[in-house]
């Protein structure tokens, strides 16, 4: 297995490396790729230094069975053709192609045989925040049609990039030492703080971040579902939040709900208030299931429910999705 990492410097291309070598991932062979600044850095992988290749229109795809690519919806959009002309299987984790008919966007543990029909031989990693909501989703959807999703989530530092998370830790040193605070990567000052903007607004008032939760849970689901967010950014490090409520064809219980989520493919249920038990981003980075937790009967609503959820947006929202992808192609014997 031939294997190649599109935009290898950066948090997620940094984290393929760790998820390809902790899954035991079968590569014979790994080609690392980067822009003009990345070139030439070299990483160790299983004990083995490799270079970062400069990402060229070329033939340096050449018996790659399949590209993780991470570097950027435009970069993605212009190399896309360089990457799959020679039969590799293009997974990628920007925006560039999520939306598009003849690409597949794929979770796992919701739509994984969607990954077999890709006419262009790309298949979109979704976003983040939408990866981990629909892993939850998929237990109650198999209880009853989910018909409505309100969901705020709180989403940490690393959503913006490697960069980012290492300017919320100045930020934080800066205001503790009396210092200016430097604000580059996000419109203002994150330490202490919360920013209700994430991406750019749209004309109806969401951002692009929210828009896509809406149009991507209803591709990745085949669903009709209606998707409101509001997404926040917050001052955590790593891990993303998402307080969840959803509008079902009949009611369910709470009993049904937290068995569900417990039996729920890639769910782990950390439900417990009686003993301060519940899903919180500093104790779960680094892991690879989504954690749900504070599961409710709604108030307002009698066929309504709410939970909260909590993933690593750079493991399960990024990499570890797309590895899974691969590793569902090998299984059925897609990727040889």
């Amino acid at each position: 297995m031939k294997v190649a990492i599109v935009g290898a410097s950066g948090a997620v291309g940094q984290e393929f490396l760790r998820v390809l070598d902790e899954r035991n991932f079968p590569v014979d062979e790994l080609v690392l790729f980067g822009s003009k600044r990345s070139a030439g850095t070299k990483y160790t992988f299983r004990g083995k230094e490799i270079e970062v290749k400069l990402l060229q229109h070329n033939d340096d795809f050449k018996g790659v069975d399949v590209a993780f690519t991470s570097a950027g919806g435009s970069t993605s959009i212009e190399f896309a053709e360089t990457i799959t002309k020679h039969g590799a299987v293009m997974i990628d984790n920007s925006s560039a192609f999520r939306m598009e008919a003849d690409v597949p966007l794929v979770v796992p543990e919701v739509n994984a045989e969607d990954a077999l029909k890709r006419p262009r031989g790309i298949i979109a990693n979704p976003n983040c925040t939408t990866i981990q909501m629909v892993v939850a989703l998929k237990a109650i959807e198999q209880l009853s049609h989910i018909k409505t999703v309100h969901v705020s989530t709180y989403q940490a530092a690393s959503g913006a990039g490697a960069a980012a998370m290492a300017e919320l830790y100045e930020q934080y040193r800066q205001v503790l030492a009396g210092e200016p605070v430097k604000v580059e990567k996000f419109a203002y000052q994150l330490a202490f703080n919360l920013i209700p903007q994430i991406d750019v607004f749209t004309d109806n008032g969401y951002t692009k971040e929210e828009m896509k939760m809406f149009n991507e849970t209803r591709k990745i689901m085949h669903s009709d579902v209606r998707v409101s967010a509001t997404c926040v950014r917050v001052p955590a490090l790593r891990s993303h939040s998402e307080s969840i409520w959803v509008e079902t064809e009949r009611p369910i219980s709470v009993e049904e709900a937290r068995k569900a989520f417990a039996q729920g493919e890639g769910l782990v249920l950390m439900d417990n208030p009686a003993e301060k038990e519940y899903p919180m981003p500093l104790f779960l980075a680094g892991k690879d299931p989504v954690y749900v937790g504070r599961i409710r009967k709604d108030l307002s609503n009698d066929n309504g429910l709410t939970f909260w959820i909590v993933g690593d947006q750079i493991k399960k929202g990024a990499a570890l999705n797309a590895v899974q992808i691969a590793e569902y192609l090998i299984k059925v014997g897609d990727l040889k």
